[in-house]
């Protein structure tokens, strides 16, 4: 009976979200992907022998678990050696200041390589910083394109020329250009960072800025002409009219942005050469050893089940949202 607990907990939460369902629905809701995922493995494990590439035969399912652990296990022994690395320099500073409590001391970062957790951190923060940037841009100008036909008319030549532009022609130009302006001695983000991130805005920001402007264009005549009677100001017309039926249009716009953004990033940082994901699956295509074919595999999974996530946050936060100004 204990076994069956948790079942029974997920069938009543699923339930409360999809009410009107019958059991024999929602126990296909549950099981079906479960299904699916099983057979998936099954495939794979039956194919995965048959196929020989330059590096070695295609890792198994079990190879790839493998490998996932050697890279958690490769982060923990590292994040040790990290906190001895700073323990001694801890050590050495108490000495030095008993003996001259005058002395500059500091504390050096640990110089060992990213693993590949650190690099799943690095990629999520190129990712989000592009995006943010990419939603500052297009959702004011999204909502000056709703707005104003004439802007529209002007502005939707360049979106159909430049919404189309891979992130591999992008790339050149933005490390071209990083590099002749983002100059300092003391730069506070790499430029391969600044490369990554520009060239995900660049590539991201279209589906939030179409879907913006759509939403916008298409709110309520009725509304529209409500707050010209009342001959509300431009911002107030915005804040109260135009957002509150806009927004679940802007949302889904944000999420398929997130999704390019993701996708984007891997391309990006293997080109760039910044710390992160691609980078790291680059590498590994590179080392040319045994187990690469397995940690890129590992890579490729973690690529699709973080993106898989970041969807379903921004899904989470779009059915949160509720514009009670």
């Amino acid at each position: 009976m204990s076994t069956l607990t948790p079942t029974m907990t997920l069938m009543a939460r699923l339930r409360e979200r999809l009410p009107g369902r019958s059991g024999r629905d929602l126990m296909q809701a549950l099981t079906l992907p479960v299904v699916g995922i099983v057979l998936f493995l099954m495939c794979w494990q039956l194919v995965a022998p048959r196929i020989d590439t330059s590096l070695g035969q295609f890792p198994s399912p079990g190879q790839v678990w493998h490998q996932a652990g050697q890279l958690w296990q490769e982060h923990q022994n590292e994040r040790q050696r990290a906190e001895r690395y700073i323990e001694m320099q801890e050590a050495r500073n108490q000495r030095i200041l008993a003996d001259n409590p005058d002395a500059e001391v500091k504390i050096r970062d640990y110089p060992g390589a990213p693993t590949f957790i650190d690099q799943i951190g690095t990629s999520l923060i190129t990712v989000l910083a592009g995006f943010l940037l990419a939603s500052v841009i297009a959702i004011p100008l999204g909502i000056l394109i709703g707005l104003n036909r004439h802007f529209a008319a002007a502005a939707n030549p360049l979106i159909q020329i430049f919404k189309p532009v891979s992130p591999l022609a992008w790339l050149p130009l933005v490390t071209m250009v990083v590099s002749a302006v983002y100059v300092s001695e003391d730069p506070l983000f790499e430029k391969a960072f600044i490369t990554s991130m520009i060239t995900v805005t660049l590539c991201s920001l279209w589906p939030t800025l179409i879907n913006t402007s759509t939403g916008v264009s298409s709110v309520d005549p009725d509304l529209v002409n409500v707050s010209r009677v009342l001959r509300l100001p431009f911002l107030t017309h915005t804040r109260k009219v135009v957002l509150p039926a806009a927004v679940p249009q802007i949302f889904t716009g944000l999420r398929v942005s997130l999704g390019i953004a993701w996708m984007v990033l891997i391309a990006a940082e293997m080109l760039a050469q910044n710390p992160g994901l691609g980078k790291f699956v680059w590498d590994e295509f590179q080392n040319g050893s045994s187990d690469s074919l397995s940690r890129i595999m590992v890579a490729v999974l973690a690529i699709g089940f973080i993106g898989y996530l970041l969807d379903r946050i921004m899904l989470l936060l779009q059915r949160q949202v509720a514009w009670n100004e």
